[in-house]
């Protein structure tokens, strides 16, 4: 092990700890050869004794101050503004005082370092001194196989150091699931931030992740379609390297299974329309009943889309009995019938036009196919040697040809939010722990915090809120991915574990909702509103990504306490220092 101490007195000192302090806030009295230095940002690190033992403490500094005691003085502040400046006075009487948060501490164990706590204040005088990326390495040269690195150190240039372990146990593993969030206006740089924890995560072949891409983000990288300008990963690449198998399904790749499923879409659809039957429980019995009896016939989801299915149907909603429970009053019922003997004589056009869009998403006759069940079980597979990534593209664009909306997205989003947590059920009563990733695109808008008018969306969010609070204890850990921190649901927040904040959360009820998260640390709330919009910079090369992490994502942060990172700029420095290339 490096003599740590060597390296101390080596490192640039910056400061003494000054007062008032506190085990939880230090104050920091900068020296006259560091006021010129931007220190904001910058990881720093001090040693001192406790409990007989030799301790070292790191923490990120936060805000510095000015202040001159004889400008505050009433007399001379009215001095200062006729002359302006007081040459006695003015820049020489100057102090800079600095903040700076404790997060992680170590003690010195002769051969080793171990967590510890800054269990009292050092005294003052104590030199601060800014850590290098070498004295990092030496206070973690035990975990040095579990680091990866997503960014530097806010506004500095050492890389900051974290972690991200799988759910089960054993080596690197946490030994349970947990929930993420990554939240950041367009442009913050929150989706390939998430594309980079995706691959931390995939580097363990005993773990699975599964995507759930409402706008197809994560599968045009994947099959290298996606903007190949800026910061552009060769996920399909990537992913090969590490011997993971990368399943992506397209909407035209899955098969809906169920009656309940073919109810609802045939609700939304154009059918029942064109016979008169507008939205409302007339419908709604419509599908039902049609539905029911189709069962009854023996006619198989995956063959609705045939004629005869179809023929069959025509031939249900021909019966005199089951127009009578669609609709009661019988000028309302001649109509349907009129409309309903005018589609049988046309039969080809309106199954092509109206009924096949729809049977189509249940039909096996596809090439390529699979069940919902088939894909969940795919991803989920313990048996596998590497698990794989398992992708679903739910994106309007792979619809083409079929009838494809949001609520019918909804839908089978719900399917597959259903099938995860049953199958996850039915693995734990086997005593299995599934060590899977969900990750869930565009979070807000499936699981917002008002409550949905639409009944088939609102459905979808009470599935994820239900399977965030249970399937935690299955082995499946949720990340989601946001827009918007105020607007998504208060469970889901008070789920997640480890957060990260990008550009654009400053303002109104977005900044109330991160003051909640952060627990009011002020200076904290500071340094992230000193964030720069990335897209204010002059080129794309110039552009920074910074975020803020909340949770016990890093070796630097036992507390859990805010740490700040800027993202890599480019996908050569991210693949370069995580030895993926």
């Amino acid at each position: 092990m490096k003599d740590i101490e060597k390296l101390l007195d080596n490192a640039e000192r910056i400061g003494t700890i000054g007062s008032p302090s506190s085990t939880s806030e230090l104050s920091i009295d900068i020296l006259g050869t560091a006021v010129d230095k931007k220190l904001v940002g910058e990881l720093a690190f001090f040693g001192f004794n406790q409990d007989g033992k030799r301790h070292y403490a790191l923490g990120q500094i936060t805000e510095i101050q000015l202040r001159n005691a004889w400008l505050e003085d009433p007399t001379m502040r009215s001095l200062a503004r006729q002359k302006g400046q007081i040459s006695q006075i003015s820049g020489r009487q100057d102090t800079h005082l600095g903040q700076m948060t404790v997060s992680a501490v170590f003690s010195d164990e002769g051969n080793r370092f171990e967590p510890s706590i800054l269990g009292t204040v050092p005294p003052t005088g104590t030199y601060i001194n800014l850590a290098t990326e070498e004295i990092i390495n030496t206070f973690l040269e035990e975990y040095k196989d579990e680091i990866f690195y997503l960014g530097y150190v806010y506004g500095s240039k050492p890389k900051l150091p974290l972690w991200f372990k799988h759910f089960g146990s054993g080596t690197h593993g946490a030994g349970e699931a947990y929930h993420l969030g990554i939240f950041g206006k367009t442009g913050s740089g929150k989706s390939v931030l998430a594309k980079m924890v995706m691959l931390a995560y995939a580097r363990y072949p005993q773990m699975s992740i599964f995507v759930i891409d409402p706008q197809g983000e994560f599968a045009k990288d994947v099959k290298e379609q996606g903007n190949k300008e800026g910061f552009y990963l060769n996920l399909s690449t990537i992913f090969r390297n590490l011997g993971k198998p990368i399943t992506v399904k397209r909407i035209k790749d899955l098969i809906l299974d169920t009656w309940d499923l073919f109810s609802e879409i045939l609700y939304e659809s154009s059918f029942f329309e064109k016979l008169s039957i507008g939205k409302g429980e007339n419908r709604r019995i419509a599908c039902e009943i049609l539905s029911e009896r189709l069962e009854k016939k023996k006619v198989k989801l995956g063959e609705l889309d045939s004629i005869e299915a179809f023929e069959k149907a025509l031939e249900i909603l021909n019966d005199e009995n089951v127009q009578k429970m669609i609709y009661k009053s019988e000028a309302s019922r001649n109509r349907f019938v009129s409309l309903l003997q005018e589609a049988t004589k046309n039969k080809e056009e309106f199954f092509k036009s109206y009924w096949k869009p729809v049977a189509e998403l249940f039909s096996k006759n596809r090439p390529g196919v699979v069940t919902i069940n088939q894909i969940i079980y795919a991803a989920l597979n313990l048996e596998a040697q590497n698990r794989p990534v398992v992708i679903v593209d739910l994106s309007k664009e792979t619809s083409e040809g079929m009838f494809w909306n949001e609520t019918i997205q909804a839908l089978v989003i719900k399917r597959l939010l259903d099938a995860l947590t049953w199958s996850a059920e039915s693995a734990y009563k086997q005593n299995k722990f599934l060590n899977t990733l969900v990750i869930l695109d565009e979070a807000h808008r499936l699981a917002p915090r008002e409550k949905y008018e639409n009944e088939q969306q609102e459905s979808v969010r009470i599935s994820l809120i239900d399977a965030v609070r249970t399937t935690r204890k299955y082995g499946l850990g949720w990340m989601f991915i946001s827009q918007t921190l105020s607007s998504l649901h208060k469970e889901i927040i008070n789920q997640l574990r480890i957060l990260f904040f990008g550009f654009g959360l400053a303002l109104g009820t977005e900044f109330q909702a991160l003051r909640e998260i952060v627990g009011g640390d002020t200076n904290a709330l500071k340094l992230y509103q000193s964030f720069r919009d990335p897209h204010s910079s002059f080129d794309v090369f110039s552009r920074q990504y910074a975020f803020m992490t909340v949770g016990p994502v890093s070796p630097l942060s036992f507390a859990g306490s805010p740490l700040f990172f800027t993202a890599f700029n480019t996908p050569e420095d991210f693949l370069r220092e995580n030895h993926f290339i």
